[in-house]
């Protein structure tokens, strides 16, 4: 099985080319189109979060966003979120998207031109076991606590998101 290509953009957002998965996430010099969709708890006090696989390709082992993935070739940021959505969490509803920021990710891991998204529901979810080795709510409070403490749990890309969003105080 041969791996997957994604499109490589310039700081634009221009499309300038074609790298593979594990080129995208081990050279930050490649900036790559992601969306990423916050799930938030109906009760406002909560989002979900996913623990990404041991065995993954970057971050391995640490909480990341509730779902996140790259855009495929000619995909637009929210079809690219609602396939993520599909994927990862077996979510298949029709809820709205309401669009948070736009954000422009850059770290020695890697590079990322991110969309993101969030919707307000409390599941079910079916995550998908191949990517994420389990979901939760975790309240603001945790979050708060989590990012005080220097964030060790949360990948950087969740980091960066989570201090956009307003949480942390930072």
């Amino acid at each position: 099985m041969s791996e997957e290509l994604f499109d490589i953009v310039d700081d634009n957002g221009n499309i300038i080319g074609t790298a593979p998965r594990s080129k995208c996430h081990g050279d930050p010099s490649l900036i790559h189109r992601t969306a990423h969709v916050f799930v938030f708890h109906p009760d406002g006090r909560q989002v979900l979060l996913q623990l990404r696989r041991k065995d993954k390709d970057i971050q391995p082992g640490k909480w990341d966003t509730s779902v996140g993935g790259h855009l495929d070739h000619g995909e637009d940021y929210e079809t690219a979120a609602r396939r993520e959505l599909r994927e990862e969490l077996g979510f298949t509803g029709t809820d709205e998207l309401a669009f948070l920021f736009d954000a422009k990710i850059r770290n020695e891991i890697e590079s990322e031109n991110t969309r993101v998204y969030s919707l307000t529901t409390d599941g079910p979810f079916a995550f998908q076991e191949s990517e994420i080795d389990a979901i939760r709510f975790w309240s603001f409070e945790e979050i708060d606590r989590e990012l005080a403490s220097g964030g060790s749990a949360f990948t950087p890309n969740l980091c960066e998101e989570l201090k956009k969003m307003g949480r942390g105080g930072k």
